[in-house]
């Protein structure tokens, strides 16, 4: 019995090369900067980053937080969000309950841009007592697996500056977004006044790293230690940093792999499971479902991690998440191999055909 997990890319374990550095780590008191091997990770990260400087967190919540904290100084800050991000939807609504910052959502389109003239018409005035401070924007890259476009986020930047607003990239899963088309991460990041990154999403059991002016990270590692991030000899986990950042040159052998679950999707002609092609961007399978009385996302993903049927191609349990009503996610990551992805993809390919009315027509 094989189970493929495709719920998401933080369920990955540490690799054997992972646990050799672990085991090897140089370490010190990391509070009192004096971890060798955080520090390496650190001024790794910023120059590749084309930051000043850089900090490891223990997650991408406390990376956004940290960034709220420290660019919304004063109190009565408005802040910037699309409605459907991480940030808004699942971070316990940081930025009020600690942070003490307005959170104002706005749409976005699927890719992930925004209506630069709307957002300008919700800036405040700060010549009116009445208001709020507008202050920062905060944007997700990707988002969903898509990747937000050079050309826009450049006319983000040019935007903050013109307004006076400060520049956070939630870049949780940023590397796909270099990795992938190919475009150098400096140019993706370029303008903005910090980036976050997740380390867990390349492997690694735990850590986020926040990079930015050394003025802000000076600030950052203050708003870090309040929230209970002073970690100690913390350069064990810091080591598995760079075997995550080699791991980044996988990222595309993921890509393939999702582009070829929708494929093999698609070509089956489902009137029922279907999947955007335009979606596809980076490691993630958006399975799009017509809801019908007895078929629903929620069935489809439970039924993928259950074995029922004496058929060779239901002798493997998909681990899925129904991330809507009518939507089923699939992530590839590093653990996912060739043989994994053919396994998943006949049972994905077996359900649909057992489960859309449509072949079992054609098969009578």
């Amino acid at each position: 019995m094989m189970t493929v997990d495709l719920r998401t890319d933080t369920i990955t374990k540490p690799c054997l090369a992972m646990r050799q550095a672990m085991f090897d780590a140089e370490v010190g008191d990391d509070v009192y900067r004096e971890d060798p091997t955080v520090i390496k990770l650190e001024e790794y990260v910023a120059e590749l980053m084309g930051k000043e400087a850089a900090l490891f967190v223990t997650s991408g919540t406390m990376a956004n937080l940290v960034s709220i904290m420290v660019h919304c100084d004063t109190r009565g800050c408005e802040m910037y969000a699309d409605e459907n991000s991480h940030l808004v939807l699942n971070e316990q609504g940081c930025a009020a309950q600690i942070a003490g910052v307005t959170l104002r959502p706005f749409s976005t389109n699927p890719d992930g841009t925004f209506d630069l003239e709307k957002l300008r018409g919700r800036l405040r005035n700060p010549a009116f007592v009445q208001s709020s401070i507008s202050r920062l924007i905060s944007v997700e890259n990707t988002v969903n697996g898509a990747i937000v476009p050079m050309k826009f986020l450049k006319e983000v930047v040019e935007f903050g500056r013109r307004h006076g607003l400060k520049l956070h990239m939630d870049g949780s899963r940023v590397w796909h977004s270099a990795m992938i088309p190919g475009t150098p991460i400096k140019e993706i990041v370029d303008g903005f006044d910090s980036v976050s990154f997740c380390l867990t999403k390349l492997g690694a059991p735990v850590g986020s790293m926040l990079s930015g002016s050394r003025e802000f990270i000076l600030q950052a590692r203050r708003a870090r230690k309040v929230l209970g991030g002073g970690m100690r000899q913390v350069g064990v986990l810091a080591a598995c940093g760079f075997v995550a950042l080699e791991n980044r040159f996988k990222l595309v052998e993921d890509h393939q792999r999702a582009v070829a679950m929708m494929e093999a999707i698609n070509e089956l002609g489902s009137d029922v499971f279907r999947v955007d092609v335009g979606r596809v961007q980076t490691n993630m399978v958006w399975i799009d479902i017509e809801e019908t009385e007895g078929i629903t996302a929620t069935g489809f993903a439970k039924r993928l991690g259950e074995t029922e049927d004496d058929h060779e191609d239901d002798r493997v349990k998909v681990l899925a998440w129904s991330v809507l009503p009518s939507i089923v996610r699939l992530v590839f990551h590093l653990e996912v191999t060739d043989e994994g992805l053919q396994a998943a993809t006949r049972k994905v390919r077996y359900l649909v055909k057992k489960m859309d009315p449509k072949f079992k027509v054609n098969s009578e």
